[in-house]
């Protein structure tokens, strides 16, 4: 059991205030964590893209950028961990929103977790989210019912971005609430990105009054699909990416070496395998996809204009000193191809209006994972490396590059901290289970930290096991037997972009890994995907 002493040594320690503000009688600072969906590493400009993100660019300025923060790989896991301080099974969303008839796959947040909200109450904050829930449906697990405040925002999954209208076939309209009413957009004027940034910023104004520090989640569906945006920021883009998919990719992988966030040790990971060459398609080809990825790249500008509207804000109300802001993304760029294909509605509107349905699929993400293999869904790197830029005026050295390893369950221990908290280990009669991440404010302040992290991944079978310099990985695949494609070993520090598999040249670090990531799968209450799956089918003939 020697292993799992770094992974719980941040749960056991005293939680100290040594990053607090000196503001009133707590000396807390205020938080806004800003959660972006589907976006790839290098989507920023200060990660190495071409889009323009001024206000994201300048927050990692002055504060921190971290080359190793991970996520779950996928909306609904990642969402649930981060919430939680728990791997996502362990709060009971061990797969998506549906009740696979297992608890840790019961599709909401149970009630042996406490979320951020209800942890920061205890403490003495007021909490507001707005944007994007995803970890439960009905109205008893919406956010008012897990210590938020006040809630404006998007139940569901996705939507379109101009309107509520039912993307799949037999669907009902996407869900939207403010607090605890179903609310319903305006005929016209309504745009996501900007509605979020609206209510985020009148929660906020309402904040003037109030004793006390505030919390705010401002989780944007941007740049989910659908390819959605506002004429002007597409205007700003088209024709950007008619250079073609192979030379941004070659001009993101210089970036970043450039700006120290990755290693030249580490080759650009091939195209992949069912994208051509950009050179191989037609003319007619090359204009649709440009314009595919210029309405994805307007719909990262408008979040981050949106986010220059939170820091106006904060100027405002006289709090840019005393708020601490987190930046991360829910997972990679992701792949999946929703036009005129399976359940999906078919439609016929110009990529970017209300109209349309379309999404910028692997050609686009392998771009924005540049990079690293593989996307959204998997826990190979591109699934799961997410930019992480931390901001806190005076507490934080500006600029600063730090390679650390961290994980979305690393955020609750933080905030606590942060906090000057207590986590308490029993919540409303329910016995809580302790946080599984370790505070990153020792790394906000550049402390040394000795500690080797063992993280763990799991998603729809996908499976991963990090620690140290070495990682585990396998893919779910059914042609292959029990699904479990055989494990994969890299060594991170080497060959991040895994490209050069050492599970046969080193028998015996795989042997080791696969029973560490076992030993961490049992604590973490995962199932193993083939019987998750078996248990739906026989739910299915009972039904």
């Amino acid at each position: 059991m020697f292993i799992l002493c770094c992974l719980i040594a941040g749960i056991l320690s005293p939680v100290v205030n040594s990053c607090a503000r000196q503001k009133g009688a707590e000396g807390k600072p205020n938080i806004i964590i800003i959660l972006a969906d589907d976006m790839g590493y290098s989507d920023l400009g200060c990660y190495g893209s071409e889009i323009q993100t001024p206000n994201l660019d300048r927050l990692a300025g002055e504060g921190l950028r971290m080359t190793h923060f991970y996520n779950a790989g996928r909306c609904c896991p990642t969402r649930a961990s981060l919430l939680t301080g728990l791997y996502q099974h362990q709060a009971g969303v061990g797969h998506m929103v549906n009740d696979e008839g297992i608890p840790a796959y019961q599709g909401y947040l149970n009630r042996e977790c406490l979320t951020l909200a209800e942890a920061l109450k205890i403490n003495g904050y007021n909490t507001y989210m707005s944007g994007k829930w995803h970890v439960g449906t009905s109205e008893s697990c919406w956010p008012r019912q897990r210590g938020f405040d006040r809630y404006f925002g998007l139940i569901t999954g996705a939507s379109n971005y101009f309107n509520l209208n039912p993307y799949r076939v037999n669907q009902a309209p996407s869900t939207m609430a403010l607090d605890d009413e179903l609310y319903y957009p305006p005929d016209s004027g309504f745009y996501m990105t900007n509605a979020f940034t609206d209510y985020a910023l009148e929660f906020l104004e309402e904040e003037k009054g109030k004793p006390g520090p505030f919390f705010l989640y401002l989780a944007y569906t941007a740049p989910h699909w659908p390819l959605h945006a506002l004429p002007e920021d597409i205007n700003r883009y088209r024709g950007t990416y008619l250079a073609g998919w192979d030379s941004l990719r070659e001009a993101r992988y210089r970036k970043l070496i450039q700006l120290g966030l990755i290693s030249d040790k580490w080759p650009l990971s091939p195209r992949f395998g069912i994208v051509p060459a950009w050179n191989d398609i037609t003319d007619e080809e090359r204009d649709m996809w440009g314009l595919r990825m210029s309405v994805y790249a307007a719909m990262i500008d408008r979040m981050d204009q949106n986010i220059g509207r939170v820091l106006q804000k904060l100027e405002e109300i006289d709090e840019q000193d005393h708020t601490i802001i987190l930046f991360l993304a829910d997972n990679g760029g992701c792949h999946e191809r929703i036009k005129n294909t399976g359940n999906y509605v078919r439609t016929t509107g110009v990529t970017g209006n209300p109209d349309s349905f379309d999404s910028y699929e692997y050609h686009w993400a392998n771009v924005s994972n540049t990079p690293f293999r593989l996307f959204k869904h998997w826990v190979h790197e591109g699934g799961i490396a997410s930019p992480f830029i931390a901001w806190y005026p005076g507490h934080i050295m500006p600029g600063r590059v730090d390679d650390r390893l961290a994980h979305i369950i690393d955020i609750m221990p933080t905030l606590v901290e942060l906090a000057d908290g207590t986590y308490p280990e029993t919540w409303k009669d329910n016995r809580i289970k302790p946080m599984m991440g370790t505070s990153l404010v020792p790394v906000f302040r550049n402390e040394k930290t000795s500690c080797e992290r063992i993280l763990l991944w799991e998603h729809e079978g996908n499976r991963a096991v990090r620690y140290g310099d070495w990682k585990l990985v396998s893919r779910y695949d059914a042609y292959y037997p029990e699904g479990f494609t055989p494990w994969e070993l890299y060594n991170i520090t080497e060959d991040r972009t895994e490209l050069n598999d050492l599970s046969n040249t080193l028998p015996e670090k795989t042997s080791e890994m696969i029973n560490l990531y076992n030993e961490i799968a049992a604590k973490a209450e995962v199932t193993p995907w083939n019987e998750v799956l078996r248990l739906r089918d026989s739910l299915k003939v009972v039904k």
